[in-house]
């Protein structure tokens, strides 16, 4: 349902260019994986390098655009029944599961650590390195938490869907040393990491994930953009 008042904040990333038409938003994914071994839950967040063109020195989650070889890759086990059911209701048959993989992946790519299961398949073009690894992604450990469109003023814009797994779902907590896109790593506690620069959607996501914790059966928020300054009025999904 509808708040009850729009929430505003500046728009981030690189401005729309003036009379142009509002760019259409890419598909993207990024999961919290939330670790609890410790006195309090911490979630992975890496911190996006100053060259970027999109939030520069942010840290935000691991995660990015769906790529063409996301709705062919391998799997070891497939997504809820819920879980799946709620992509259906927005998306076109596979495309759930591709933006999963797709969080899956880019996990892999920038912070070196694997939400996967043993298993054995041929794996082709940014999977390849994955799937040599002896393993295949366990999709069954997503949950939803939100979905949110970056606001029509932004020259690049996306349509990201907010995952969360649980850390224990990791093959292992050790990670690879390059980690890509991201150049900082680190398991933050909730109260530290709204201390960080950070994307004001994800700062909003943390606040998410801290409320659904306490109550798992929240609604679910969709977050989009309906004028130039980024006001929004969020509904469930």
């Amino acid at each position: 349902m509808p708040t009850d008042a729009p929430i505003v904040h500046k728009p981030e990333g690189p401005p729309r260019v003036p009379g142009q038409r509002a760019v259409r938003p890419k598909n993207a994914a990024t999961v919290m994986i939330i670790r609890r071994d410790g006195p309090k839950p911490r979630v992975l967040m890496g911190k996006r390098h100053g060259g970027h063109s999109f939030m520069p020195d942010r840290w935000v989650f691991p995660g990015g655009r769906i790529d063409r070889a996301d709705y062919r890759a391998p799997y070891a086990t497939d997504l809820r029944t819920d879980v799946g059911g709620l992509f259906d209701r927005y998306l076109p048959a596979g495309k759930g599961r591709a933006l999963a993989l797709a969080a899956v992946r880019e996990t892999w790519e920038e912070a070196g650590l694997l939400l996967a299961r043993p298993g054995e398949a041929r794996g082709r073009g940014p999977w390849k390195d994955f799937v040599d690894q002896g393993v295949l992604a366990d999709l069954d450990a997503m949950d939803v938490i939100a979905r949110a469109i970056t606001p029509p003023a932004v020259g690049k814009r996306f349509d990201t869907w907010f995952l969360m797994a649980d850390a224990e779902r990791l093959t292992s907590l050790d990670r690879q040393a390059d980690c890509g896109e991201l150049e900082e790593i680190a398991w933050v506690d909730f109260d530290d990491a709204q201390g960080l620069p950070l994307p004001a959607v994800t700062r909003m996501m943390i606040r998410e994930a801290v409320l659904r914790m306490d109550d798992p059966t929240r609604p679910k928020p969709f977050l989009r953009y309906k004028d130039r300054e980024g006001g929004m009025r969020p509904v469930s999904l």
